[in-house]
């Protein structure tokens, strides 16, 4: 696939952060590690849920490209799929996270009949989800980013993290998104569909 930034409707476009270290990989081998991390049980168990809501993922959904913004280690798009960024990614472990961020967006994109990402709310909803359920803020790799809070850093990560995807959103400014994920903290937060608890 050429270069390239994610999908064009970036309202519907969340992105998942990558560390700064990243060297990349090619797109064979990205498109290699993707078809491993089906495997993933996280992963297969996602697809299971969506299959099951009426939202099936097939894997030419899935996509492996190279992007041009750095840092930048995937996206979903209503429109478009899941983006797994090849270049910014150097191991098996990062594109497993990937796939299990962006499917929590296509979730909640396939469950809630009327998401509107364009609406800040709705996105922060999704991004609190994503980044609480994917295991993105681990305290593992909080440490790897350099965050070393012993106490409280899964609900920190959640929120910073957060607020860099929907301030990106050009529907949202910085003070509208962090507004909305405010507003919609507690009841997102606690929403772990399709986990029956944060994994």
């Amino acid at each position: 696939m050429e270069d390239k930034n994610l999908p064009p409707d970036s309202a519907a476009s969340m992105g998942m952060e990558v560390s700064e270290d990243s060297s990349g990989m090619s797109r064979e081998d990205c498109m290699n590690r993707i078809t491993k991390s089906l495997k993933d049980p996280t992963v297969r168990f996602l697809r299971d849920q969506m299959e099951k809501a009426g939202c099936p993922v097939w894997v030419r959904l899935l996509m492996a490209a190279n992007c041009k913004n750095q840092g930048l280690a995937g996206g979903y798009s209503s429109r478009n799929g899941i983006t797994v960024c090849c270049n910014q990614l150097s191991y098996q472990d990062e594109i497993n996270q990937v796939l299990i961020h962006e499917l929590i967006h296509a979730y909640d994109d396939c469950r809630a009949k009327n998401m509107d990402w364009k609406n800040c709310a709705h996105h922060a909803c999704s991004e609190i989800r994503a980044n609480h359920l994917s295991g993105d803020c681990h305290y593992k790799r909080e440490m790897l980013r350099g965050f070393m809070k012993i106490r409280g850093h899964e609900q920190e990560c959640v929120k910073r993290r957060a607020l860099k995807s929907v301030k990106n959103n050009p529907y949202c400014s910085e003070a509208a998104a962090k507004d909305a994920i405010a507003a919609v903290w507690d009841i997102c937060y606690e929403d772990t569909s399709p986990f029956e608890r944060a994994p």
